[in-house]
Parts: C-alpha cells; structure tokens; sequence
C-alpha cells in the first residue's frame, strides 16, 4: 500500500511538471472577469411577540442552521460585570421542563450541536431532526432552569479564570486598553473582576434575563434544507410563548478620541514581550459609502502576512511573529486596532515602526491595490459556502440598514475602490494623530525608550486606574552577585550537603489543552544535561550536553548544538549554577523585581536572567531567551513549593510562561547520584 502511495504521489508530481512546463512561472496569473453573485434572500415574517424570522432554503446538504440574535445596544451591569456571561452559561444546565442530563443526552442523541450567549443562541443538526433541535433551543430560551447552585458554580470557574489571567499581559492589554477607550464605568469599557463576579445572586441572573433576553428586536436565521411553510409553523409553536420585555434603550455613553497621541502603559512585572496596540475610534459603518475602502486600507495595512504591518515588524525587523490591524464597522461601535506582541527590548523601536506605518497607509501602490481587490473578493466568494455566512448577511442587512443588493454587489463595490477613495477613507478612519498607542509590559525594561519617542506617557494599573511611574526599587549597596549566590546556596541546605550530590534527575508532569505531558530531566556534574519531553507515550522533544558537544532531537530528526551554543554552555558547568557566579564576570546585579508576588533580586547573564528572594533567599524564577524559527523568544519560569530532598531544598512547583500561557509543571520525584555517562549520549 506504502508503495502504491508512492507511486501516486510521484504521478502527481511528474504531470505537475510537465504541465508547468507549458507555463510562465515568473507571470502573474491573469484574474477572470468578476462572477456575478447569486444570495438567496430570506423569506421573513414577525411574531406577535417581535421576534424576527428569516429563512434561506437550501438544499445542497441535509443540514440546518440556526441563529438567534439579538439587536441591542449595550448595557451596564455596574457592580455586577459579567452578570450576562454566567447568566448564558445557565441555558446549558436544562429546562424546567428537561434535567440538565435529559437535555444534554437529546442533543447528543439527535447529533445536533446548540449553545448560547448573552447575545443569542445557535444549532446545527440534520434536517430531519430540525424540528425537535428547534424545540429544545426554544425550550432553553423561554423556560431556563436557574439555581443558585449552578450559578455558584459559574461563578467559581469565571474567578478562576480571571485568576489565570492575572499576569497575560493579552488579556490585561484587551481589558484596560478597551476601559480606556470607551470609559470604564461605561457599558463599552467595563470589565468583569473576582469582586464584581462574586457579587452575582440569583436574583440579578434572573433580572437581566428579564430585562435583555428577549425576543424584542430580536432575529431568528434559518438556513438550510427547510420549507418555509413547515419552518413558519415550527416557530410559530416553539417560540410564540416567549415574552416581550419592554425595556427602554439607554442611550450610549458618548465618547471621544484623544486630542493628541498618547503612550498608555500598563506595568506588567512577569511579562517578557510588550502587547502594543494603536487604537482609535470612528464612526464608520457598513452602509458608508467608503466602507469598502476603509477595509481595503486596513487590508494593505495589516490584513495578513502580505500586509504592511506584517512586513515591517516580522519579516524586516524581526520585532515579532506577527502583527496585524482591524477596521470593527459595528452598529454600536466602530474603531480601528493595529496590534502586536513584541520583545521587551524591541518596543520603543516597534512603536516607531507602527506610526510609521499608520501615517504611510494614505498612499498605496497599484499592485498593493490589485492583489487586495483579489485577495477580498476571494475571501467573499469562498465565505458563501458556509450556512453560516448566509445567515450573517441576512442578519447584518436587517441590522445593519443595508441596501437590498449590498451583497450581491458585493464584488462590484471593491472594483470601483481606487487609490484615492483609500486615501480619504484611511485619513477618515485611521488617526496617527489621535490614536492611544497601549503597551502592556515591564515598564521597567520599556518605560525609558517609550518616554524618547515624543509622545505624553501615562500610566495605569491592571484596573485601568491611573498611577504614577513604576520606580525600581533599589539594591544596597553592599549586595552582590555573590551575596545572593551564598544566600541561595545557605537557603537549599548549604555547601555541605550540595557536595553530596553529583547528579540529580527530576521526573515531572504538566497538562495543556487536556493532554498530559511528562518532562525528565537529568543534570550532572559538568554541565552534562538531558531534557526529554513525552505525549502519548511518545518522545516529542529531546536535548542531550555530554559536557563537550549536544545535539537537539525533535520528531526523530537530529540537530547538533552549534559551536556557539556549546560555548555557552561551558561557561558554567557547575550542577548549582550559583557555584559558579563568583567566577565569572558575565553576571550583574540588576535591580529588585516582583517574581511570583516576591521580591526578588535580579540577577542577569548573557541568555538567561535568574531572581532570588530578597526575603529567603530562594530562587523565585529564570528567564531564558532562545532563537526559534529566525525570531528571538523569552521563557520566563517561576519556582516554588520548594521541599527537601536529601539535605536539599529542591522546587517541586514550575510555572513556564509561552506565548502568554502559563504552564504548570508539578515534579513527581527527584532522584540524586543516580545519573550515568551512557544518559548524555
């Protein structure tokens, strides 16, 4: 069969150079004249209770989707943030018609996929199991179980989230920079925290539920291998016993840009790469007449790996692994973001780069203009295979006030796009000038290099709060490298007992994503190491230093370390690489830092940062920066949970920090002295 599979592959390519043969590589390829497009439009009646309802036949798959959403502009939940997300969460717990298990076992048994959101609900399912998925989305909707018990539960898990999240300089970059925007006693800017979640009673599920869940101005989307009459009927039932609320519009908060550009920064202490936003709002909207243009200029600008941004800070600068904008055309907000994660050292540099950018998108090229053109109007032509898509037209035409033929002129309305109609729609849309440039990141390492750029810099707290400048706090005088070298080594059991140890291996396990992982790593005397990681019982990843050269191993394909890279591990090759601080001039004393809520003397290296408790003299954590894929990445690690192991205090709690994801590594077991020559081969 392997053969056979040869053999085909091999056919393939020979016929794919025969017939390339015949063409001219170096030639663009021609584009086709545009398609004409041909979208259903929904057949659409009203129930008495103001609900919506659109129905696109299709009959190309025997599937249905169906939408619900609502049409509201937002609301402020004040002291109990995030009440609507915990309400949405209950619609899963059962009817008070179906048990929670009930309900759940009928939706798997139908094969059917539903869920909910504060804003709505969706379902897929077969066409012939429709009707009765129908029924239970509707059941859901009007009849919710609400206990305190299950609320209780919501609750818990969104503070243990919030938790995790406490030190994602992503999460807390999208949470403060959108309160800064908007205002954070705003219904646009307000963000859920453990206190205003613990806050949450039953009473206050029920009350928004009351209120905002509700079939006024709401729409109901169903596509897919349905009648229309049958469909009408079926709504009719399931859904005509749900109430109107009546409740009035709040009007929205007004809201401003900034008069002048402005660097906002938020101190994030643990935070090894700057999360960077250039944000402004607008007021455009889909039905503008250079809405076209505006998402054609944030295309060129940042709309891929093609895209301005992209080129800039990734490809030419190395600043990054991506960067990127979006133009948000909403009905109740609309503002322009260009965002991307960079290295501490790199953010003034890539702020620089970003305004560079922003100002220059004004004017684009001919090419730039024409593979954007082709590039979007694939994107649409490819979208109309998706159920889903059908839907959201059908929706957005409704809310959004769109002319009959929006999408059906669709690809039309981006031929007519020229570079002009770009250049005034990116000086409307895209404000260099009055934009907030966001960091999230160690004001420490960034604040000096921002504050030279030539804009106002302000600071703010993790609650988007004001606060003065993070000051470092300062090392007395008589604290060295070796000082905190011999606290360390007095804090784990002193030179006596590490003595007695010439080796030590640890066996470790973390989960990611529900998958176990299992690390062992063994280190010996000499700088002699072997790390090797294990999924379902296989070796993933593999890196061995017998002292004098290494390889790395990965999907069994074999590199060896490079001259360098052994240089650098010679340098210290003692088992506690604190015996070897006083010995060598590469390490500095840097500061106090705030490592795992400690503080924590900073001790740096040439790669690798290590930090020590002011108080105990543990080692709190390490930062190590490596190259993958031509880019520089930083790992920071914290240590804790440190407990004795043969006269040794070891830590048996490893916290790894990667693209802004906390790993926990819990150590199983430290064997000592049991370590052989055969293990570093």
């Amino acid at each position: 069969m392997k053969k056979q599979l040869t053999y085909i592959a091999v056919a393939f390519l020979f016929a794919g150079t025969v017939s390339a043969q015949k063409i001219d590589l170096n030639a663009m390829p021609k584009p086709g004249p545009t398609p004409a497009i041909n979208i259903a439009k929904p057949k659409t009646f009203q129930l008495s209770n103001g609900l919506t309802v659109m129905v696109v036949e299709n009959n190309k798959l025997p599937r249905v989707n169906t939408t619900l959403s609502m049409d509201r502009p937002p609301f402020h939940e004040g002291s109990v943030a995030g009440v609507s997300s915990i309400m949405a969460e209950q619609f899963e717990n059962g009817t008070t018609n179906l048990s929670k298990e009930d309900f759940n076992k009928k939706v798997d048994y139908l094969g059917a996929n539903v869920s909910f959101s504060s804003n709505g609900a969706f379902a897929n399912s077969l066409s012939k199991y429709f009707p009765e998925v129908l029924g239970l989305m509707a059941d859901a909707i009007i009849n919710p179980k609400f206990s305190a018990e299950e609320i209780q539960n919501s609750k818990e898990r969104a503070v243990e989230g919030l938790k995790s999240e406490e030190k994602n300089a992503s999460s807390i970059a999208a949470k403060v920079s959108n309160a800064l925007m908007y205002g954070k006693n705003t219904s646009r800017g307000e963000f859920e925290t453990v206190e205003t979640i613990n806050k949450i009673q039953l009473a206050d599920v029920q009350n928004v539920y009351k209120k905002y869940y509700a079939p006024d101005n709401a729409y109901l989307v169903i596509v897919g291998d349905v009648k229309f009459d049958q469909v009408k009927s079926l709504v009719e039932k399931a859904f005509s016993g749900w109430k109107k609320a009546n409740t009035p519009v709040t009007p929205l908060e007004p809201t401003a840009n900034v008069g002048k550009t402005e660097i906002n920064i938020v101190d994030v202490p643990s935070a090894v790469q700057s999360v960077v936003s250039v944000n402004n709002l607008n007021n455009l909207k889909m039905k503008d007449p250079n809405y076209f243009a505006a998402t054609m200029a944030n295309y060129i600008l940042g709309g891929g790996g093609e895209a301005r941004l992209f080129m800039n800070l990734r490809e030419k600068n190395g600043f990054t692994y991506g960067a990127y904008s979006s133009m948000n055309a909403g009905k109740y907000s609309s503002d322009f973001s260009a965002e991307a994660s960079v290295r501490n050292e790199v953010t003034d540099k890539a702020v620089k780069e970003f305004m560079n950018e922003l100002n220059a998108i004004s004017t684009v090229k001919p090419e730039e203009l024409e593979n954007a053109k082709a590039k979007l109007k694939g994107s649409f032509i490819m979208s109309l295979e998706k159920p889903e898509t059908i839907a959201k037209f059908a929706l957005n035409q409704k809310v959004q006030d769109l002319p009959s033929d929006f999408y059906t002129n669709y690809l039309k309305s981006i031929d007519k796009v020229t570079a002009a109609d770009i250049s005034n729609a990116a000086k409307t849309n895209i404000l260099p000038n009055q934009s907030r440039i966001f960091i999230a990141g160690k004001a420490a390492d960034i604040a000096e290099g921002l504050e030279k750029l030539g804009y106002a810099v302000k600071y703010y707290d993790k609650e988007a709060n004001p606060v003065a400048k993070p000051t470092a706090q300062k090392v007395d005088a008589n604290v060295s490298v070796a000082s905190i070298a011999d606290k360390y080594i007095n804090a784990i059991g002193g030179k006596a007992n590490i003595a007695k140890i010439s080796s030590y291996t640890m066996t470790a396990s973390m989960s990611m994503q529900g998958q176990n992982i299992d690390f062992k790593i063994i280190k010996a005397q000499g700088g002699k190491e072997l790390t090797s990681v294990t999924a379902m019982g296989q070796v993933v990843q593999k890196q061995v230093f017998d002292g004098k050269q290494g390889y790395s191993e990965q999907m069994g394909q074999k590199t060896p370390m490079k001259p360098e890279q052994v240089a650098e591990k010679q340098k210290n090759t003692e088992l506690f690489e604190e015996l070897g601080f006083a010995k060598s001039p590469d390490y500095k004393v840097a500061g106090i830092e705030k490592i795992g809520g400690e503080d924590s003397y900073t001790v740096k290296g040439n790669n690798v940062t290590y930090y020590y408790s002011v108080a105990t003299g543990l080692k709190t954590g390490e930062t190590r920066t490596a190259k993958a894929q031509g880019q520089e990445i930083t790992i920071p690690s914290t240590f804790s949970n440190y407990k004795e192991v043969n006269g040794v205090k070891m830590p048996h709690t490893i916290s790894i920090n990667q693209m802004g994801m906390d790993m926990v590594m819990n150590v199983k077991s430290y064997e000592v002295n049991q370590a052989k020559d055969s293990d570093f081969k």
